[in-house]
This record gives C-alpha cells, structure tokens and sequence, in this order.
C-alpha cells in the first residue's frame, strides 16, 4: 500500500456495517482499516458500535465467539474508543442516532457508512460529512 499525505488528524467514525464489511470481504473498508493501522488516519468508535458489530458477525454470520473476540480485539488496538455523553433523536432509526452521537462526540470529520436508508441521504450531519467507503477514500487520494 502507498503512502499518503493525509494529515492524521483526520477522524473518521465507521458504522458497524463497515467494519462488517472489512473482516468479511476486504475490499475498500479494509482499506480504510488499513489506513488507521498505519496511523494514517484516526478511527473513532464507541462500545455500542462495537455491541451492534459483535451481534452481527455472531447472529446474522454465524461467527463464534472466540472468532468474533478476536476479530474486536485486533480492532482495538486502532481504534479510539469513545463514549458519548448527549442522545441524539435525529434519525427514526434508533441504531443510526448512535453512530451520530460517536461522530459528534470524537468531533470526526467523516462518517463512513453504507447505509442508503439512513444516513447517506443526510449528506452531512453538523459539519461532519457522511460517505461512503468509496467516497472516503477518494477523499483520502485527493488529500495532497
């Protein structure tokens, strides 16, 4: 993998559907873990992203126990793990306020989802700009 010039200052919050993503199929949301392993950028999360992501690769992939600990584990060694003060009520969608209040609490730049019901048609959310995998890390290209 190259070498970018993106400030690691730049924080970005991934929804649990990223980090889904990621450790099933590679792609671009591994790239972007990729990306905070090499300190490149900053990853913001909070515990009930990480409850949410727990409860899917278990129930809907089938994964064990051991195998999704593991998984949590590796994640946190670059991941920030935050936990937010305020509860936000701006999406019906219950789940999707939490990964607001994260990115509003870790003051991220970016939130990264796939989630085309919800949060992509906010465009943005308080200054911080909701995209896609895809977006973000031609975001992240175009940096310098």
């Amino acid at each position: 993998m190259t070498s970018l010039n993106i400030s690691t200052a730049t924080k970005v919050c991934l929804d649990a559907n990223i980090f889904v993503s990621a450790l099933l199929f590679g792609g671009k949301p591994d790239e972007i873990l990729d990306f905070a392993a090499l300190k490149q950028i900053k990853i913001i999360a909070s515990p009930v992203i990480f409850m949410e992501l727990r409860h899917v690769l278990t129930d809907k992939f089938g994964w064990s126990d051991n195998d999704t600990k593991q998984a949590l584990k590796s994640l946190m060694a670059i991941v920030t793990l935050i936990e937010p003060k305020h509860k936000l009520n701006k999406i019906k969608y219950g789940p999707d306020n939490r990964i607001l209040e994260c990115a509003l609490e870790g003051k991220v730049d970016y939130i990264v989802t796939g989630d085309k019901k919800h949060l992509l048609p906010l465009g943005e959310f308080e200054g911080i700009k909701i995209v896609t995998a895809t977006e973000f890390l031609k975001i992240v290209h175009n940096s310098h």
